[in-house]
């Protein structure tokens, strides 16, 4: 793939040009939420808090639990600790094909006889004796080393070796890896196929995981088409396609994708699908800002949510919210919470990497993800007072920003790898800049 890092200086100063009419200093919110400003606009969260508030939020729920078959906790995370339930291995065996042999050589080797995995143990071996024997096989009582095939020689009956032969060499030890109720790994772990491979050779058949987060997505708005090319004003839904796989990918189980018209009755739509969802967390798209037909902000009101995040200080994104529905007491409608991405593409992605990503993370029990940094190639324009997020390219020793990265636009982030994080007033090119890695660049979870 060829990256294209749009250092070409009319696009440069066009795109400073755009953000300059568009910025405004925001107006951080110290706690790191709360509601609209006076005036219909938002008091923004910096990123960072934003990024915060989800992950407080998401560990503030209870966490439900289930016992699962180990071929459906592929991408959980334990709730419980894995503890070894016998002695691994549970008995001597041999780690190389070869002979166990007792005593010093040359060995006799005795006759028509193997030592094989899954075989009953085979007699005890004499002192001057040699067995054959495969990896994994049980060791013959009194074997004093194992001898592998490669470093051995037969002679008539007498094996000789071809190295010097250490006792105790090439056998594996009862309990070498564990011990019978040693912690193998703790509760919080990630559920990765090395941890189904070690649960199994454990010998467990269930796990108790934290299940994934349930997600509902509602799509909003009169002017998306389902099919064929944008016509007489309608354009595609991007979004339907994109979310739910991206939120799969990030750990989600998305129970389902609806959409929602702009009216009245998509408003009392809307109003029943948040207050009634059986998901975890619902997403919708649309609606976040202050214009005539964005029913969010009056719907959440409308519900008794509290906001947490109303407005972010990122471009593209800015609108994005994240809500809380319900209680966690008794008797109460347990705890949901609501992300609201703006409509433009970019932007929702833009929103996923701000708060979805940290929200299922911490819902799920998984950590957050480890921050890192790139040195940018090529100096990259910044917003005024807003942090940006800029699809790059990763390579051996840069992030090389990519075009096309406008809020509507798909095709830079359909090209990149990451996200950069670029702080307000831009990065000079060498600078280093903190990375997003989008979901299937990074193995994202394992479904």
């Amino acid at each position: 793939m060829t990256a294209d890092p749009g250092t070409d200086a009319d696009a440069d100063r066009a795109l400073d040009q755009a953000l300059a009419l568009v910025s405004r200093a925001p107006r951080s919110d110290a706690a790191g939420g709360g509601g609209s400003s006076g005036g219909g606009g938002h008091r923004a969260s910096t990123w960072l808090r934003a990024r915060e508030t989800a992950t407080r939020a998401g560990s503030a729920v209870r966490g439900r639990t289930h016992r699962v078959p180990l071929s459906a906790a592929l991408g959980e995370v334990l709730a419980a600790p894995l503890d070894a339930l016998g002695d691994l291995p549970s008995f001597d065996t041999s780690a190389m094909d070869g002979w166990a042999v007792a005593g010093p050589g040359p060995w006799t080797i005795r006759p028509g006889e193997s030592a094989l995995a899954g075989s009953e143990r085979p007699a005890p071996l004499a002192d001057g004796e040699a067995v054959r024997i495969a990896t994994g096989a049980r060791i013959p009582a009194d074997t004093t080393a194992v001898i592998r095939s490669e470093h051995s020689r037969e002679a008539g009956t007498l094996l000789y070796a071809e190295r010097p032969v250490a006792t105790g060499q090439d056998i594996r030890p009862r309990g070498q890896e564990c011990r019978s109720g040693d912690l193998l790994l703790p509760a919080g772990s990630l559920v990765t196929p090395a941890v189904l491979g070690l649960a199994a050779a454990a010998g467990y058949d269930e796990l108790t995981t934290r299940p994934r987060p349930r997600v509902e997505i509602l799509v909003l708005g009169d002017e998306l088409l389902t099919e064929g090319p944008p016509h007489d004003g309608l354009i595609r839904d991007a979004l339907s396609p994109m979310l739910g796989p991206w939120l799969t990918r990030l750990g989600a189980e998305v129970i389902a994708v609806r959409r929602l018209g702009d009216d009245p009755a998509g408003a009392e739509a809307l109003l029943a699908a948040v207050t009634g969802s059986a998901a975890d967390v619902v997403i919708t798209t649309g609606g976040t800002a202050s214009g005539p037909v964005d029913h969010v902000h009056p719907v959440l009101a409308k519900a008794g949510a509290a906001l947490l995040v109303d407005g972010v200080a990122v471009r593209p994104g800015h609108p994005m919210l994240l809500a809380r529905l319900g209680d966690d007491a008794p008797g109460q409608d347990p705890v949901r919470h609501l992300v609201g991405l703006p409509g433009n593409p970019l932007a929702a992605v833009s929103g996923l990497l701000t708060l979805a990503d940290p929200l299922l993370r911490a819902l799920a029990g998984r950590r957050p993800r480890p921050r890192y940094v790139v040195p940018v190639e090529g100096d990259v324009p910044g917003h005024p007072h807003d942090t940006r997020l800029v699809p790059v390219l990763l390579t051996d020793d840069h992030a090389v920003p990519l075009r096309y990265n406008g809020p509507a636009m798909l095709r830079g982030v359909a090209a990149a790898d990451a996200l950069a994080v670029v702080p307000a007033n831009g990065a000079r090119s060498g600078q280093e800049l903190e990375i997003l890695d989008l979901p299937w660049a990074s193995g994202g979870c394992f479904t």
